[in-house]
């Protein structure tokens, strides 16, 4: 087999492997934010007061903010509903918990930026923002109906 049709077949497989990897991106990143998000809902004065030492504003609003977005927000990305939109917010919290809770040891070096926990969440949501859900996702199903509604002429 020469190489160029080798590498036309290795191109036409590409989608297939592109959705199941993204849904193992939205899988695994989505059940994670949904476990912190709960974990911070179930321990909220824990959370407002970590928040609070954190000097951020209103930490108990925030606390319940956060831990509500993580765990809407981490179902979304598990059935891949609404993904790239959810994914913002989800990106945003993580570049906060950089600026707040990691800011003294994340700034160091490169390989302690990309040590903390919030760093695979952040690369996730960004791979989700960049790609969108994949082929195997809410989204896809509802892809037709929402164009044909809001785009039809």
């Amino acid at each position: 087999m020469k190489l160029a049709s080798l590498h036309q077949a290795f191109e036409r497989f590409l989608p297939h492997i592109q959705s199941v990897v993204l849904l193992f991106v939205r899988v695994t990143c989505g059940w994670s934010f949904f476990l912190t998000g709960k974990g911070k809902l179930s321990h909220l004065d824990a959370t407002a007061e970590f928040f609070a030492s954190l000097s951020l504003p209103a930490p108990h609003a925030h606390a319940m903010f956060v831990g509500a977005l993580e765990m809407t927000g981490g179902l979304f990305l598990l059935g891949g509903f609404f993904t790239r939109m959810i994914s913002i917010p989800l990106a945003a919290t993580m570049v906060v918990a950089y600026a707040t809770a990691h800011r003294e040891e994340a700034f160091v070096s490169l390989s302690d930026f990309t040590d903390q926990a919030p760093f695979s969440f952040l690369v996730a949501t960004l791979v989700c923002i960049a790609f969108g859900a994949g082929r195997l996702s809410i989204d896809q199903i509802l892809q037709p109906r929402i164009a044909k509604k809001f785009f039809a002429r």
